[in-house]
């Protein structure tokens, strides 16, 4: 799992120019995923306090918008808060609720600009009310942005939303909506917090470490992984293109052998960048 692509000729080009040919190559993911990991260390490389390692980490933020936006990404989902995350020390959790405050407020303009749409996921409920009332203000204020989706995970936990999803579909099934006999993974996945996006096609961990940390447990199913040695406040555009350029490497079977067809199942229906899979998907939202 290389963080380049083994392609010499890309690796030699400047960051614009890798980015257009990146471009070019077709087969770019729908939709790429980040676990921004490295912000602690980071700043501990530095002497400098754990906060500031977050603080950096947003322009790293702000360059891999950049990055899927040219390279015609539909959506980008940054692990930017777990649940386990509310498990550290309550000074720095609530330093990150006011960066994060002070983040959305500063970025909104710079979002509108560049015709980027936010949303969430995650239980936002838990997070303190200036923080929501930020996000609110801005999911309102970019709806209506044609461009890269930019989907937050917020006090977010893979686990706890699968429960949630099978809370719901059980409230379904009481309320006699669905038989049991006819449930299918559409039925589940139509309550996951992210229904009405693709499955992640990349998902990304900075700093070296290799798990997903609770992230996207139920949609991750097939994403390609790459890990990066990079800690996340130096991930730069090359980086996100040269992840991109390796995955363009990758040949997707869903568990097929290669050179098969995919086998019959939801998970291999249709290719994973076939609009219409996405279609069926939300069929049974309710």
């Amino acid at each position: 799992m290389s963080a380049t692509p083994g392609s010499g000729a890309l690796e030699r080009l400047d960051e614009d120019a890798l980015l257009e040919a990146v471009r070019g190559r077709g087969r770019v993911p729908r939709h790429v995923a980040v676990i921004m990991d490295g912000n602690g260390r980071w700043a501990r490389k530095r002497c400098l306090p754990r906060v500031a390692g977050h603080r950096a980490g947003r322009h790293a933020v702000r360059r891999c918008v950049d990055a899927c936006g040219r390279l015609g990404v539909e959506v980008l989902t940054l692990y930017t808060f777990s649940q386990e995350n509310f498990n550290r020390p309550e000074a720095e959790v609530k330093a990150l609720w006011h960066f994060l405050q002070e983040t959305i407020g500063a970025e909104r303009d710079e979002l509108q600009h560049r015709n980027v749409r936010l949303v969430t996921c995650g239980q936002i409920e838990r997070l303190p009310e200036r923080a929501r009332a930020a996000l609110r203000e801005a999911e309102a204020a970019l709806a209506a942005n044609t461009g890269l989706t930019l989907n937050l995970a917020l006090a977010y936990g893979g686990r706890q939303e699968i429960l949630g999803a099978a809370v719901r579909l059980a409230r379904r099934l009481a309320a006699g909506e669905l038989d049991a006999a006819d449930v299918t993974e559409a039925d589940l996945a139509a309550g996951l917090q992210t229904a009405g996006l693709p499955d992640p096609d990349l998902v990304i961990r900075t700093s070296g470490e290799a798990r997903l940390s609770n992230f996207l447990l139920w949609q991750g199913a097939y994403a390609e992984l790459l890990i990066s040695p990079v800690l996340w406040p130096d991930f730069t555009r090359r980086d996100l293109a040269l992840a991109v350029a390796d995955y363009q490497g990758r040949e997707r079977r869903f568990g097929a052998l290669p050179g098969q067809a995919p086998v019959d199942g939801p998970a291999a229906a249709a290719p994973p960048l076939d609009p219409e899979r996405w279609r069926e998907l939300l069929k049974g939202r309710p």
